[in-house]
């Protein structure tokens, strides 16, 4: 008989999948939790301060999603809608540019928060995964961070 022992990291991300029905894979090599962005999820990185911001305007108009931090950077991510290349247009760039701000590209792979980045304080949620029924539309979230990034100035 094999006995098959499930590691804390793999346990993690069995959740994700299961309960917060993120399609999560685990980077054995890295030993990291991952979401492949593309066709389904996508994500926006910030400052906190914009982050923070953005936020508050998302909840505001009842569409907020799932959020993480990583503080030391201070930085968070918005997951979202898929990214549409369509709908994301120069201008947009170089304003999200200008406020540090960037978009997953189709293909990249995001880090989700595992057991210990959320133990040490690594990595966290600020509006946990299992607001995902209500992920925004990826150029919500655009909108919203080059709107506050102007309030901002």
């Amino acid at each position: 008989m094999t006995t098959f022992t499930e590691s804390p990291l793999e346990r993690h991300c069995r959740r994700y999948r299961e309960k917060d029905l993120l399609p999560a894979v685990v980077d054995p090599a890295a030993q990291r939790i991952l979401l492949h962005v593309g066709a389904t999820y996508g994500a926006v990185t910030m400052p906190t301060e914009l982050g923070e911001r953005v936020l508050q305007a998302l909840r505001a108009s009842g569409i907020a999603g799932p959020v993480f931090a990583h503080p030391r950077a201070r930085r968070w991510t918005f997951l979202t809608g898929p990214t549409r290349h369509d709908e994301f247009t120069a201008t947009a760039a170089a304003e999200l540019f200008r406020l540090y701000t960037t978009v997953a590209g189709t293909g990249s792979q995001i880090v989700l928060p595992s057991a210990e980045d959320e133990h040490s304080g690594y990595r966290v949620w600020v509006a946990g995964p299992e607001a995902l029924g209500t992920r925004p539309p990826q150029h919500t979230v655009i909108d919203a961070a080059r709107e506050s990034g102007r309030a901002l100035r």
